[in-house]
This record gives structure tokens, sequence and C-alpha cells, in this order.
């Protein structure tokens, strides 16, 4: 069921265009309703007319007669007739505000009127995308937190869920840092049982120089056999070796699932995949492929000529050494996705550099048959691609020295400048609630920056702007539901009215004044616009709305007394409006992963 005025408009008219023209209707014709510039006249508009005017051979004040004589709006506006019908063929709609108030009464439900799918699909996410022995840094921002989002709102429409960490742990790099730890704690110079994740990465930098002939000259040969010679033990399944990159893995999932846990963002140990973990599937794949001619050999390597997917570029599974790339690693992780895990849909949360790579994975994914699902068709496979966050240089975000910035110390420093925003507005919060509500801030303004941008955009990171308490920012729509909570607790102080009361019959809706009807209309927008972000995988959506939510609720609460309204039922109904808007801005912020406060 729908709860958005404009969607059941757009049905009713389509229905209504069907009946009057039936076949002569050309296919995709559109209702075109929206929203009317000049309120006087009503609502909305149908525009439809006019574009149909060539197509049918009709004036367009005769079709939109025959469309207003097979129109029904019961439940939804006030019936319309000839005179509705304005200039050319504008048909005119005027809302009718006890359906509005139902409409509303009836999203006013647990799930807030998204009900769950008669036969949910499974959704797999790839996202965060972590490498051994190395920290997370501000390129892993969007990758966990656009597809932490994507999964959420799959979630909250009702689908399974499989969130995949593909972590980078296997290779001649994690060969060499390997061997560096093995050395070292040989040495006594490090402490397997209490080596961090800091000091792994210095030897991941130190190890990856040792075997540069350019930083490490002659020694570089050298350097880069043992490592060679690791990487082997570490195939053949040594017992020392393994132990060894176990710990770094270990460390390295720990400390991954800790920043996201901060992030709030859900990635788990159970969700880590690593490259380890296909290893032994590699050479299948290529063998695979070759018996059934959907790869050749080419110059000694291994391709899928993908031409006639119209891509020129093949894709390289397996180089003239025989070495294995991430495309093989890739396409055996589709295999998985789909054909173990069942998924029906695969979403890759990865950087729009990586563009060209998955759309010549899912041509030899799909030409393989690796996404073929049981029912014959194919998966549906999406690249989430995102931008680059920048510097206020606009470049690419790194520290005064060139480095990546560390995402736990962007974290941090978010938190810090939040506190001290907040203890400057509200002095009175004890420094416990100081440092909850500072947590809470920070990481959701950072987040929200990140969503709220059209992710395949690049954009500037700004402290100053993000952890800003006005416009489209986190903190914005997190200070709007405390408002709205600050009301609901002094209604009940005041006046005695309990929030849980104000559901169904205990405070029946009227929709009076224009802010009122602008709010409303807006809620019962809610689930059509989680449907679209689950479409398109763009979380700005969502963003949007919620910020278009919080200020309509401010022109509400300025311009309709709320706990001075002009009598009891007045009152109840804008209280309700008030805990309507506090649950959907509640689910929205939910869905996005920022924090729901009391109090700031």
């Amino acid at each position: 069921m729908s709860h958005d005025p404009l969607q059941i408009l757009s049905e009713r008219f389509l229905d209504a265009m069907r009946g009057a023209f039936g076949d002569r209707l050309p296919e995709g014709a559109d209702p075109m309703i929206a929203a009317s510039r000049n309120p006087q006249f009503g609502d909305y508009q149908s525009n439809a007319a006019m574009p149909l005017a060539k197509a049918l051979g009709m004036k367009p004040r005769d079709i939109a007669a025959q469309i207003v004589e097979k129109l029904d709006l019961s439940g939804v506006a006030e019936p319309v007739d000839e005179h509705t019908i304005a200039g050319p063929g504008f048909i005119n709609i005027r809302l009718d505000r006890g359906a509005l108030a139902g409409l509303l009464d009836a999203l006013d439900s647990p799930d807030l009127g998204i009900e769950p799918p008669e036969s949910p699909s499974t959704i797999v996410v790839d996202l965060c995308g972590v490498n051994l022995a190395k920290q997370m840094h501000v390129g892993h921002l969007r990758s966990t937190v656009i597809g932490d989002t994507i999964a959420r709102v799959f979630e909250r429409l009702g689908h399974r869920v499989i969130r995949q960490n593909h972590l980078g742990d296997w290779g001649l790099p994690i060969a060499m840092v390997t061997r560096a730890v093995m050395d070292r704690a040989a040495k006594g110079e490090i402490d397997l049982d209490a080596i961090d994740l800091d000091e792994l990465d210095a030897l991941y930098k130190s190890a990856q120089k040792s075997c540069d002939p350019e930083s490490a000259g002659e020694a570089a040969a050298e350097n880069l056999a043992r490592a060679k010679t690791t990487l082997v033990a570490l195939q053949s399944g040594d017992a020392e070796t393994v132990a060894a990159w176990k710990r770094i893995s270990d460390i390295t999932v720990n400390e991954c699932v800790a920043v996201c846990a901060r992030l709030h963002a859900t990635v788990l140990p159970e969700h880590t995949a690593g490259e380890s973990t296909y290893r032994d599937e590699l050479a299948g794949i290529v063998d695979d492929l070759l018996s059934r001619g959907v790869a050749e050999e080419s110059r000694g390597a291994v391709i899928v000529d993908l031409k006639d997917a119209g891509i020129a570029e093949p894709l390289l599974v397996r180089k003239s050494d025989g070495g294995f790339l991430y495309a093989t690693t890739d396409m055996a992780a589709i295999r998985r996705r789909v054909q173990k895990f069942g998924g029906d849909r695969i979403i890759y949360a990865v950087d729009a550099r990586q563009s060209l790579h998955f759309r010549q994975l899912f041509a030899a994914a799909k030409k393989a048959g690796y996404a073929k699902r049981p029912d014959g068709t194919d998966a549906q496979l999406d690249h989430a691609a995102f931008g680059t966050v920048l510097g206020e240089d606009n470049r690419p975000f790194k520290t005064r020295t060139g480095e990546n910035v560390k995402l736990a110390d962007l974290l941090d420093q978010a938190v810090e400048r939040a506190g001290a925003a907040v203890k400057e507005k509200n002095p009175d919060l004890s420094p416990e609630d100081q440092r909850i509500v500072a947590e809470a801030v920070g990481i959701g303004a950072i987040k929200y920056t990140d969503l709220a941008n059209d992710r395949v955009r690049d954009y500037v990171f700004s402290f100053d702007r993000m952890l800003a308490f006005e416009g489209n920012t986190g903190p914005y729509l997190q200070y709007a539901l405390v408002r709205i909570r600050s009301i609901l607790r002094k209604a009940k102080a005041e006046h005695g009215v309990d929030e849980a009361a104000l559901g169904g019959d205990g405070a029946m809706l009227r929709i009076e004044a224009p802010e009122e009807k602008d709010l409303a209309l807006l809620i019962l927008r809610f689930p059509g616009v989680v449907r679209t972000v689950a479409d398109s995988l763009e979380p700005h959506r969502l963003c949007g709305y919620l910020y278009e939510v919080s200020t309509a609720f401010s022109g509400f609460f300025q311009n309709c007394p709320v706990l001075r309204a002009q009598d009891d039922v007045m009152r109840l109904s804008r209280l309700r409006l008030c805990r309507l808007t506090g649950r959907v801005l509640e689910s929205g912020l939910e869905t996005l992963g920022i924090v729901a406060l009391d109090r700031m």
C-alpha cells in the first residue's frame, strides 16, 4: 500500500488514462503529476494532456475532459470535474484534508509504512576492503559508510543482507611483511603477543622498501627472494609462517572491527572474506574458463575476451608467469556470492577509479555463468562507485607529510571539535553526557557529510562545515530530533500527555494549517524514499529527504503552536504530528548509521 499522495495520484491518473483511451494510449504515457505552482488552484496538477495531444490527434482540453470523466480520487483528493481543468488542459487537484490525515494515520504504524516483502531477496554488499597489516585511512571511509548504509537500507526494507569485507591478506606484499615480522620476532625485537597495528603498519612500509631496488639497492634482490620463499611457505601451509600470518590477520581485523564499531558501521569478524579464502579456487577457476572456451590464452597469459559485451579491453585472469590477479579472486567471489550465498543482487561499494575493472568483471562473470541463479537468470551486479575525499586544496585528503590520514585520527579530531561545540552550546550537561554527545555528533557529522554528497562525486572535507548546527548537516538533523523529544517531554510534564497515548484513537490528526500539510506530505514520502535509495544505491537521497523533513518541522513549529494550541484536540493532533516526525527522523538516522540523541 502506498501512503504518498503523489504516487497514489499518479496511479489513479494512469488508470483513468487507460480507461479513457485503452490501446490508443502510448506506451510509457506519464500522468505528469507535479506540485501546483500556485496553491490557490490546488495542491497538484496533471499536465498529461499536452504531450498526449499529438499522439492521439486530439485537443489537449478534450483529452483532459476524458481523463477527468474516468478519474476516481476517493480517499486522497476532492472530486474533479470540467471546472478543475485550466488553460489548455491542466487538471488541478486539491487534496482532501481528511484523507490526508487518514494516510498519516495508516503510516503511523510500527514499520512506518514499510511492509516486508512477500519474497525477500538476498543482497550481498562488498564494503570496507582493508589490507593486512595496514591501518584504515580516510580512503576507507566512503567504502565503509556507503556500503554499510546501503546494507542498512535493504535490511530496513526486510531483505536478507550479507556483508563482505574483502580483506587483502594474500600475495607477495603480504609475504613481505610476514617475513619481516618473523625476522624481528626471531631476533627478540618484537613480541608477537603484544604487537599492535601501528607497529605492523610501519613494518609493512619498511618491508616494501627493503624489496625496492631504489630504496634498498643490491640488498633488494635478496630480500625479495626471501619474501617469495615466505610466500611459498605460506601457500604450502608451513606452521610457523601460517601462525605469524594469522597473528597479523587477527590484529588487522580486530582493529578494523573496532574502528567500524566507532563509525556505527556493522562490519564484524564474520563478515571478513579474505583473498586467502579463495586461494584454492583460483587454478580451478582458470581451468574451468579455458575448458569451456570462456577464456583463451594470449601470449602466455589467460584472458576473457569481452568484445561481445561491448568492452574492448579483455579481462586478464592469469599472468604469463602463472600468477593470479585481483580479477581471478573477484571472479571466485562472484561465484561464491551468487551460487553459495544465493545472492540476488551483489553490490560493490568501491572507488570509482575501479569502474572499468567492474565492467569487465561483471561481463566476464555473466559470460562464465558464475552470476547465474537457480532460476536461470543472472543476479544483478552493481558497482556503487564513489568519488574521492579532497582536502581544502582540492587534492586527495592527506597529512602535511603526504601520508594518508588515519581514519581513527580523523574520528578523534571530529569528536574533539564536536566536544568543544557541545560544551559551548550546553554547558549544563554533565561531563559524561558531554562525552557521549560529542562522540555521537562528531562521528555523525563525518558520516552525514560523506553520505549527503552524491556518491559519484568528489567532495571537500571541512570540519567547520560538517560540524555546523545549521544547514544540511548531521548535527542539524540530530538537533531536530532532540527538539522533538524535548517537546514530548514537556507535554508530559505540563499537560500529562504520555507519548505512548499519542497513537491511534488517542490523538486524532487534524491537518489544517499550510505548515501542517507541508510536513504531512513529506512524512508520507518516507517509505518511497527508502525504496528509491535501494533502487538507485544513492544514500544522498535519504539525507536530502531527512533535511527537508527537519526544515519543514522547523516551519511547522514556528507557525503552529503545539503545547499552547487553541484547544486540547489541536494540541494532541500536533503532538502526534511531532511524534510521527520524530519517528521518521529516528528511523532515517538509524538507516544512515547515525546516533539519535535525546539531548544535545
